[in-house]
């Protein structure tokens, strides 16, 4: 069965997200950013939310991890929790 390991930022808005993607994209240390403006408790851990197989997480959440690209900062993502930064850290079908 597949598995991903993958870490995020959670925030209220899309514009948040859209701002914070943009200081990662310039060169901001993801796990900062996630320990600094995330209202995830993962936040503590920059974001990691460890490792976690399909249906683990929202539906939303899930369908970003197991098709999006490795490595690569993805979002914003609206669940029910607010708008998600995802970077998927690893992924083995």
């Amino acid at each position: 069965m597949a598995t991903a390991k993958a870490r995020h930022i959670l925030v209220a808005t899309e514009q948040q997200c859209l701002d914070l993607k943009k200081q990662i994209e310039e060169g901001a240390d993801f796990a900062e950013v996630a320990r600094k403006n995330s209202s995830c408790p993962s936040r503590n851990q920059g974001g990691a939310l460890g490792e976690f197989r399909p249906g683990q997480m929202v539906r939303e959440f899930d369908e970003v991890v197991f098709s999006g690209e490795v490595g690569k900062v993805l979002g914003p993502v609206k669940t029910q929790f607010g708008y998600h930064l995802i970077e998927i850290t690893s992924r083995m079908e």
